[in-house]
Formats: C-alpha cells, sequence, structure tokens
C-alpha cells in the first residue's frame, strides 16, 4: 500500500507540475496571466470566491489535488492492470491517450457546466497539449515509481526528492 501511495503522489506531481508549467511558459508569451488561470480554477469549484485574494493560490491547491486524483483513477484503473506490461513508449501513449479523454470530457461536458468562461480563457489546442503532457509526466513518474523497467530518473523525481 505504501508503494501504491507514493506511485499515485509522484505521478500526481509530476503531472501536475507539467500542466503548472506549461500553463507558466504560454502565459508568459501572451496576455492571459498564470493566475487567471489559477483563480479560474478556483472559480470553477467553489464560485463565491472567484474574487477573494487567496483564489489564485486556492486553484494550485486546487489543481494538484485535482492532480493526485486523477493520477490514483489512472493509476488503480488503467497502470496497474494493463500499462504497466509494455515497454516505455506504448505506456506512455496510453496515457496520454486516457488525459485525452479526460480533457474533452472537462471541456465539453464539465466545464461548460461548471464555468464557461474558464472554457474560453486558453485556446482548445493549448489546454489539450496541457493534458497530453501531463500524460507524459505523469505516465513517465509511475514508470520510474513502479520499478517494472529501468526509466531515466525524471526530472520531477528529483524536484520532489530535493
Amino acid at each position: 500500500m505504501k508503494k501504491l501511495t507514493g506511485m499515485i503522489v509522484l505521478a500526481g506531481f509530476c503531472g501536475g507540475m507539467a500542466e503548472i508549467i506549461w500553463v507558466a511558459i504560454y502565459s508568459a508569451m501572451t496576455p492571459i496571466g498564470a493566475m487567471e488561470v489559477a483563480r479560474q480554477i478556483t472559480a470553477s469549484v467553489f464560485p463565491a470566491m472567484t474574487d477573494a485574494s487567496a483564489a489564485a493560490p486556492v486553484g494550485i491547491a486546487i489543481h494538484l489535488l485535482l492532480s493526485l486524483l486523477l493520477a490514483g483513477v489512472f493509476t488503480v484503473a488503467v497502470w496497474l492492470p494493463f500499462a504497466r506490461k509494455l515497454r516505455l513508449a506504448p505506456a506512455l501513449l496510453v496515457a496520454v491517450a486516457a488525459l485525452s479523454g479526460v480533457w474533452a470530457i472537462n471541456f465539453f461536458v464539465v466545464l461548460p457546466l461548471l464555468n464557461p468562461a474558464f472554457v474560453d480563457l486558453m485556446p482548445y489546442g493549448i489546454t489539450l497539449i496541457s493534458k497530453m503532457l501531463f500524460g507524459i509526466a505523469m505516465g513517465w513518474g509511475l514508470a520510474y515509481a513502479d520499478g517494472s523497467r529501468k526509466v531515466e530518473t525524471p526530472t520531477c523525481t528529483r524536484m520532489a526528492a530535493a
């Protein structure tokens, strides 16, 4: 159980941080501020907090908690029974496909109901790439933590250990 928890935490951290870094890079090159993205995450979950001074940090915390939840579901439902048996590249493709499905459900079903402003905040392509990067980072973290194959230490693992 301890190993499973560690796998999920590492996978969630890697995936969540990959998205944060991607949004930060995108935000640095466009008028969309990364803190506005974080604020809109809060608005999606706690609409009454949208204009609170803590909305952006709360949004980051929500994002990371959801990253852990998503990594947990993926680990138990897909990684352990199926994807861990694949070579690294196909395993990462499975993770990217799964996260692309999550993106589609989020942007075409869930977010239009919860927070339509979030859907229009960034272009679909940018948000899809964000989820795909989450999948790659999560899959890499799982492959590393699982120990089922030799995987070079991912940067997010070194960051988490520091």
